[in-house]
């Protein structure tokens, strides 16, 4: 049934993004999901290869026909109870795939004016000036898209997207076909892209280190179903959850640069407790600016007691929250250290001889910390 071409959100959640769909994958699952989602920054949705992450994004999208609801800031594209059905055309949306798709007769201003073509003038939210800005490609404007890099056809397409204007941005594995190298280099621009924008961006990635850089919520899925979702910080310190385990379990911590020390090439930066943490850093950074950390569960250890003398910088009391079986004759112990959760894995002796138990309050060792960004 065709739809009024402006359907309204209705409820009290009508900024957040509204999804409960199920769609078929014969022979493999039903992907079935009912979320609501930031109308803001970075969503990542997450897990292995074939989970469901890409069709998730494909029925929000209408390129493929789910059953369910689907509804973003201002608008609802697809309601089934009530017979609204959006095509993707009329969805304002903009896609950016694993490869940039540009169009090499155009140049890249001609790309980016054909992605601002698809926009009426009084729908315009994004100047192109701006998404020009944002992704660093006012130098590129009048080049040829073959002569671009694999990162700069990226920062292109994902500037064409934005040039429609979309109530959300869906990136599906926007760095997966770039070597490392290129991935540095785009990371930054998706960074300032959570900062410079309100439009809330869908992201789909198998990339721990990605989502962990990126993403402010987090929707992990297994077999098209949704094991969690939540702001990332909350989800990687959960140990009943697969990113608290292996060999890239970490925990977040978010905090402002306070100090950095030139001689040594140390950063300080404070946490919200009022606890520092201490890390190398080349460069330094204006005091005050917001920084997120990883704390990788390897680089943690416990001691009952602050250390007389230690090569280690950073020890935070701590209170131990839960304790929970890993691999083989080791223990993650989750600990809270004055509201930054941390993880770390130890020896199931060890956490014996400590007489470890939830509620005991201990010192955890930070061997290691790692600025993203």
């Amino acid at each position: 049934m065709a739809t009024p071409s402006h359907a309204a959100p209705d409820g009290p959640g009508a900024q957040a993004i509204a999804v409960r769909l199920q769609l078929p994958r014969p022979g493999r699952f039903t992907l079935d999901v009912d979320l609501s989602l930031p109308g803001q920054g970075i969503t990542a949705v997450f897990g292995p290869s074939g989970c469901g992450k890409t069709s998730l994004l494909r029925a929000m999208a209408g390129l493929e026909r789910g059953a369910g609801r689907v509804a973003v800031p201002g608008d609802v594209w697809q309601d089934d109870a009530r017979g609204v059905w959006r095509p993707p055309h009329e969805r304002a949306l903009g896609y950016v795939f694993q490869e940039p798709g540009l169009f090499t007769h155009l140049d890249v201003r001609g790309n980016l004016d054909y992605g601002l073509r698809r926009t009426p003038a009084a729908r315009r939210r994004v100047p192109l000036e701006q998404a020009v800005e944002l992704l660093g490609i006012g130098p590129l404007l009048a080049r040829r898209t073959d002569a671009l890099s694999g990162g700069e056809r990226q920062r292109v397409a994902i500037a064409r997207a934005l040039a429609a204007s979309p109530r959300v941005l869906f990136m599906d594995e926007p760095l997966a076909a770039l070597d490392a190298e290129r991935k540095a280099e785009v990371m930054p621009y998706l960074e300032r892209l959570q900062r410079g924008l309100d439009i809330p961006v869908l992201y789909v990635s198998h990339a721990h280190d990605e989502v962990a850089r990126l993403a402010s919520h987090l929707v992990l899925l297994r077999e098209g179903r949704v094991l969690a979702s939540g702001p990332i910080a909350q989800l990687m310190a959960r140990p009943d959850l697969p990113l608290a385990h292996g060999e890239l379990a970490a925990t977040l911590a978010e905090g402002v640069a306070e100090h950095h020390d030139a001689a040594d090439r140390l950063a300080t930066v404070r946490l919200p407790s009022g606890q520092a943490l201490h890390l190398a850093a080349e460069r330094a950074l204006p005091p005050g600016t917001p920084v997120r950390l990883r704390v990788q569960a390897r680089d943690v250890s416990i001691a009952l007691a602050p250390p007389a003398a230690s090569s280690v910088l950073n020890v935070l009391p701590a209170r131990v929250v839960e304790l929970r079986e890993d691999r083989a004759g080791q223990v993650l112990v989750v600990l809270d250290a004055g509201g930054t959760p941390l993880l770390a894995r130890i020896t199931r002796r060890s956490a014996r001889l400590l007489a470890l138990a939830p509620g005991l309050a201990v010192h955890a060792q930070v061997k290691g910390v790692a600025l993203l960004g």
